[in-house]
């Protein structure tokens, strides 16, 4: 039996895997609101993406995706509008209201009042 340590295998040109041990104490680190905001822009920005807003249009447009973000977002950005505070609420609230409002446009046949994508956490939008 050998007496040195098994190698640990590279994950690539720059050495070992990861660091667990480290990337648990830099997420600790991070404030709760700072999570909060972040998860809801990366919702924000692929909910747009899916409703044909980006820069390529109509090529990534899925509104069956796009609900479900909105959605996501809406049921983030109500139950964490009292942690976070209005300072960080607000922008979030106005950005959910456009993409709402922006799915209403994209469809066909549009929901009805109340019913379109996050408005059983919102309630209805209306322009």
């Amino acid at each position: 039996m050998s007496e040195t340590p098994p190698q640990q295998p590279a994950s690539g040109p720059e050495g070992p895997g990861p660091d667990f041990d480290s990337m648990t104490r830099d997420i600790a680190e991070v404030p709760a609101v700072e999570v909060i905001t972040t998860v809801a822009v990366h919702l924000m920005s692929a909910a747009a993406v899916n409703l044909g807003l980006a820069e390529e249009g109509p090529e990534h447009k899925d509104l069956d995706e796009a609900r479900k973000l909105i959605t996501a977002l809406a049921g983030l950005v109500t139950a964490s509008a009292t942690e976070v505070g209005s300072y960080h609420a607000s922008p979030l609230r106005d950005g959910l209201k456009s993409l709402q409002l922006a799915f209403r446009e994209a469809s066909l046949v549009p929901d009805e009042p109340g019913q379109g994508p996050g408005e059983k956490f919102t309630g209805p939008v209306f322009g």
